[in-house]
């Protein structure tokens, strides 16, 4: 079978942009929550460990798909895929519009992070099988800056839209714009059924995700991507919120502004991981040592920010969220391990290790500090209980991975988010 032509020009153009414009809400949709918080808590009576797992609802439905999300990428091909997660993810979004209680808004949010998990990882396959190696890289950092800018609009921009149409025609919004996304997959990405350009196909392997599992990379960075990586999304996309409303007392305006600021230095942080690393790697640095260089950094900046407490504002939580991305080069670490034909499920297997970090972090964090507020403790102290409990975790996760030695430094790749 003859390798199909790459994308070049304004093919390359509309393809990229269709697949962003879905990743795009994706994102959004990933950070509303820590948005929205105050309008849930006033208008349904949530509690802490509500938020936690009404947040980490979506990222359970998100690790849930991840394992035959890649062996369906690898069987289907990329459009045909997404397409039909997308579908899903309007019904999610539909059903989350009209949801009368907290457990339709739960089950609901899992579902749309069902829909939408296949955002990324559809895309990168796509753009490995279309792009040229270049373009590929280019690609992969104009994904991370679109989920980004998705982070930035789930912030100030849907504050300034709830008085509009509020949080359920939000919703409905979003179903719509999906809608939409899945038009422009269907006319403007590439078909599928044609294998990777680089190199002849594949002989079939044997082990499949029960290789992933036991190989020494994926082993060393495992802990470290669930807890640290799993932690700082965790944060991002719902603590940084309720911590600047409870615990420092900002107006649930002022603490959108906090997440917009948090959000846009994210954005800023992987565009200069996306022209940095190659010339990183280019001076024969590797993923290994840049996190083991860098992870510290994320937990001294949690440290800090649990010992300032009540003066621990935005610029705190955009310093720990920050510090953090050096983690996430673990994950195109963890696929560059692996032969081709076992990428896709290894990328796959970390996302689900990542996501499920996610998942449970969000929900234990609002448990804990439910935990020690009927214990007494105030609400400044109980959310620096629970914050010194994950800061302990990532520290337990860092000696893992100084512990474990691969010896099997990563090849170059670019930086990427689930």
């Amino acid at each position: 079978m003859t390798p199909p032509a790459l994308l070049t020009g304004s093919a390359a153009a509309l393809a990229f942009l269709s697949f962003a414009f879905a990743y795009f809400f994706s994102a959004l949709v990933r950070g509303v929550t820590a948005t929205l918080a105050p309008s849930f808590s006033a208008e349904l009576g949530l509690n802490a460990g509500h938020l936690g797992l009404l947040a980490g609802a979506y990222f359970l439905g998100f690790a849930l798909t991840q394992l035959p999300l890649g062996s369906a990428l690898d069987r289907f091909g990329p459009r045909r895929v997404l397409l039909a997660f997308l579908a899903v993810a309007v019904l999610g979004c539909a059903a989350f519009a009209s949801a009368p209680n907290f457990t339709a808004l739960t089950l609901a949010r899992a579902l749309i992070g069902v829909g939408v998990s296949a955002c990324l990882m559809a895309a990168m396959t796509a753009y490995r099988q279309r792009f040229d190696p270049v373009l590929q890289l280019r690609a992969n950092s104009w994904m991370l800056m679109t989920g980004s800018l998705g982070m930035v609009a789930s912030t100030l921009p849907v504050q300034w839209l709830l008085p509009l149409i509020g949080w359920r025609g939000l919703f409905w919004a979003v179903a719509a714009m999906v809608a939409l996304s899945m038009l422009g997959i269907a006319r403007w990405a590439p078909p599928d059924g044609a294998r990777p350009v680089a190199g002849p196909p594949a002989a079939p392997r044997r082990g499949g995700y029960s290789e992933v599992w036991r190989h020494p990379t994926f082993v060393r960075f495992g802990a470290i991507g669930f807890f640290q990586y799993g932690g700082m999304i965790a944060v991002q996309s719902l603590w940084a919120g309720p911590w600047l409303v409870e615990v420092c007392g900002w107006s649930p305006g002022q603490a959108a502004q906090g997440l917009f600021a948090i959000n846009l230095s994210m954005l800023v942080a992987f565009l200069l991981w996306g022209l940095a690393v190659p010339r990183l790697y280019a001076r024969g640095w590797t993923a290994q040592a840049l996190v083991r260089l860098g992870a510290p950094l994320g937990i001294a900046a949690l440290v800090l920010a649990i010992l300032l407490g009540a003066e621990a504002t935005a610029w705190s939580w955009a310093l720990f969220c920050v510090s953090c991305t050096f983690v996430s080069l673990s994950q195109p670490a963890v696929g560059q391990a692996f032969a081709a034909e076992l990428a896709g499920r290894a990328l796959s297997a970390f996302n689900l290790l990542i996501f499920a970090g996610i998942f449970a972090l969000q929900w234990g964090i609002g448990v804990v500090i439910d935990l020690f507020r009927g214990l007494g403790w105030s609400t400044v102290s109980a959310y620096q209980g629970a914050m010194a409990l994950l800061a302990v975790c990532c520290a337990m996760s860092y000696l893992w991975f100084l512990w474990h030695d691969d010896a099997r430094p990563a090849a170059p790749a670019p930086v990427g988010v689930p």
